[in-house]
């Protein structure tokens, strides 16, 4: 399973900055982080995209709360690297990493 995770992390990483990228050359709103104010207007602009944005927050909220107890549970270092990947990059390779992590400890 660690090998499919580290794939995971790689696909789940690759497939939505691929847009994040697009956006920042035309808009010049690098990384999505360069302009918050923009970014943040942008996620709310519609309530199609709201819906995703309220539901994708949550579930960054429930991973960092699930990730912080099953890093305890485990024993596992460093969770705040696989954190700060995750507001970086996205939970679509931030979950993966993280359970590829976990993958990793249990040896």
């Amino acid at each position: 399973m660690k090998k499919m995770y580290l794939i995971l992390t790689v696909i789940g990483t690759i497939l939505p900055n691929i847009f994040v990228l697009k956006e920042t050359f035309t808009s010049g709103n690098i990384m999505l982080y360069s302009r918050p104010i923009d970014t943040f207007q942008s996620m709310f602009a519609t309530n199609i995209s709201s819906a995703f944005i309220t539901d994708l927050l949550f579930i960054v909220v429930l991973f960092l709360i699930w990730s912080y107890r099953e890093s305890r549970k485990h024993n596992i270092k460093n969770t705040w690297l696989v954190w700060l990947y995750t507001f970086a990059f996205g939970i679509a390779g931030g979950l993966p990493l993280f359970l590829y992590w976990k993958e990793r400890y249990k040896v």
